[in-house]
């Protein structure tokens, strides 16, 4: 898993309507938020969805974007994306090369490690944390970024 102080890769992938989205255009507005999980509609990936959705507002006051980033289609994101009211974009990575680059992808390239990423402007990671089944962790890690910011 790439650590604090790497430069992130850059990247373009489809998002849940099918447009490409890079890495550079997400930060276009300031630090990005990126979140690696395993899959859509799973117990797991619907809780910490949710969660991020619900600190969303403190998210955007922040300044910060966010985006999710799963092997699913882009379809099975925009239905993830209504059913829960994700107010954020999800990027499809069939093939797990993104993930494998950010040193996510599971072991002999069976699933998605659950990780989340603060990456800069200048595309520098700036904390990272991996906890598969903790997913408490993460909500806790995008709290500390808020609090960081001088959000909630």
């Amino acid at each position: 898993m790439l650590r604090r102080g790497a430069r992130a890769p850059e990247f373009t992938l489809p998002d849940q309507d099918g447009k490409p989205v890079s890495l550079s255009s997400l930060l276009g507005t300031g630090a990005l938020i990126l979140y690696f999980y395993p899959a859509d509609f799973t117990p797991g990936c619907t809780r910490e969805a949710c969660a991020i959705r619900d600190m969303h507002g403190d998210v955007a006051r922040s300044g910060l974007t966010v985006a999710g980033v799963s092997p699913q289609t882009p379809q099975s994101h925009r239905n993830f994306r209504l059913k829960y009211g994700l107010p954020f974009t999800l990027l499809s990575d069939p093939d797990k090369s993104v993930a494998r680059l950010y040193g996510v992808a599971g072991p002999f390239g069976m699933g998605l490690r659950r990780a989340t990423f603060l990456i800069d402007g200048e595309r520098v990671i700036r904390d990272a944390v991996l906890a598969d089944f903790r997913i408490g962790r993460h909500e806790t890690f995008i709290r500390a970024q808020l609090a960081a910011a001088g959000g909630r």
